[in-house]
């Protein structure tokens, strides 16, 4: 099969010739249909000890069972299915409560979705509605993440939220902030290109970061915010957000920085702010994002603006990095 190839951070991502994966005992593997291309895929495979080195990167993605494995019950070939790109033991705390990413006795590693074929864990895959399309399957994963962030800040019904960031996981936490009962939302980014998008998932009012940005948040709030998504990952997004934020108020990490961020203390003792770092999702987080495309939720297909062969989506990733894509979303297909 086809498969794109993470060597380590100081070669380039490779589209290589390798062996089919097989399923052992819990496992299937699926004809993959759709594979995303996340913002980690494209920064993290660039900086040393984040990727798991001599691996096959991508973990937002859809696919057919063409394989069952020993053990394996609800799910036959021909199924079409997503899943979480990595799974537990099975048996501790974490993974009984549907959180395997936490588990302590080890993760084991199934993204590799930019390839034919993949392998996953029967455990932490889900089945696809016959209502939802392998394109939407393939927005799961993004979508969970967006949702997790919105879901540990508790917001009370009619909070007004900023969210910082226009990028996919921005983006979802807009549309589930709608969902799960915010007031006035506004988005905020350093250009307005994705200012229609955002207004169609969710958002009442969209400003560009700059000197009068405060102001301007305020404005359209009517205040400051109760509550701060922070969907940036970069140095001094976490310090903003905290500025933004109202006295009391709350501030979600989702953004995923990898280099050290100073930030003041002070000023958040004095704001009394409480300031959450969010990881991934849960299983059932991940069921609920499926479930909404079953239940008509399709706003977020909206923000897949280019699907390519896997045969592009190096050069893609590399003009990702040098910031020279306007994509919200690309998304591969190997059928192409």
């Amino acid at each position: 099969m086809r498969a794109l190839y993470f060597e380590n951070a100081s070669k380039p991502l490779e589209l290589r010739e390798m062996p089919d994966p097989e399923p052992g005992e819990g496992e299937m593997v699926l004809k993959v249909h759709q594979c995303g291309i996340c913002g980690s895929d494209v920064h993290l495979t660039k900086e040393h000890g984040f990727y798991p080195e001599n691996s096959i990167i991508g973990h937002e993605f859809s696919g057919e069972v063409v394989a069952v494995g020993k053990g394996v019950s609800g799910f036959r070939t021909g199924d079409r299915v997503t899943a979480l790109a990595a799974a537990g033991c099975g048996a501790c705390e974490a993974c009984l409560q549907g959180t395997p990413l936490f588990c302590p006795n080890g993760i084991k590693n199934y993204a590799g979705g930019f390839a034919d074929y993949i392998r996953v864990s029967a455990s932490t895959s889900l089945l696809l509605p016959q209502s939802v399309s392998m394109e939407d399957g393939a927005l799961v994963e993004p979508l969970s993440v967006g949702l997790h962030g919105v879901a540990l800040a508790k917001m009370e019904p009619g909070a007004k939220v900023l969210v910082l960031g226009a990028g996919s996981i921005g983006l979802a936490a807009i549309h589930w902030a709608r969902k799960l009962g915010a007031g006035k939302i506004v988005a905020m980014s350093r250009s307005a290109r994705r200012a229609e998008m955002a207004g169609t998932m969710g958002a009442d009012a969209f400003v560009c970061s700059g000197e009068s940005e405060f102001a301007d948040v305020q404005a359209a709030l009517g205040g400051q915010p109760d509550v701060v998504f922070e969907c940036v990952g970069v140095t001094g997004a976490l310090q903003q957000s905290i500025n933004h934020v109202r006295t009391n108020g709350t501030v979600v990490s989702l953004g995923f920085c990898t280099k050290p961020d100073g930030v003041i203390p002070a000023i958040s003792t004095f704001k009394q702010v409480t300031l959450i770092f969010s990881m991934a999702y849960s299983i059932d987080e991940f069921r609920f994002a499926l479930n909404a495309f079953d239940r008509g939720h399709v706003e977020p297909r909206l923000m897949v603006s280019k699907t390519i062969p896997l045969e592009e989506v190096p050069a893609m990733i590399e003009k990702m990095h040098k910031g020279e894509s306007t994509d919200v979303k690309v998304h591969a297909r190997p059928d192409l």
